[in-house]
């Protein structure tokens, strides 16, 4: 009976030492470290010639490619640097990313529409020329 222990006692420490290598990520290597090091360089440079060589004409057009070079940007940290996927910390490391993007959302979208609002309801009857003429 305790051969049969032992034996499954050497299961369970190799199941654990199997997790613990899941955990630690698919690029938790030199060469994983040096490609997210090469991506990220790439991702910042290319926005930046986009806007120094002035590539697109309308700069709404430039603004949208840098927000997507940097949300490639972030993947790619989160990836390479802080090793989380849907896997990692059981999924917790996800549902904790879900959870901060969306109280950003909100705060950010929040802040900006009471901004908006009070610049456009602060003083209506007042024009620019009103403005001027006051001491």
């Amino acid at each position: 009976m305790s051969a049969n222990h032992d034996h499954h006692d050497h299961h369970d420490s190799h199941h654990d030492h199997h997790d613990d290598d899941h955990d630690s990520g698919p690029h938790a290597t030199f060469k994983g470290y040096m490609t997210g090091f090469v991506l990220s360089v790439i991702l910042t440079a290319i926005p930046f010639w986009l806007v120094m060589a002035k590539v697109f004409d309308k700069p709404s057009t430039t603004t949208m490619v840098i927000l997507a070079f940097g949300l490639v940007q972030i993947i790619v940290h989160m990836s390479y640097f802080l090793h989380m996927d849907a896997k990692s910390e059981g999924g917790w490391n996800m549902l904790a990313l879900v959870f901060t993007a969306v109280l950003v959302v909100i705060t950010l979208s929040g802040s900006l529409w009471v901004m908006y609002h009070l610049n456009t309801n602060m003083m209506p009857s007042m024009s620019s020329q009103d403005m001027r003429a006051r001491p």
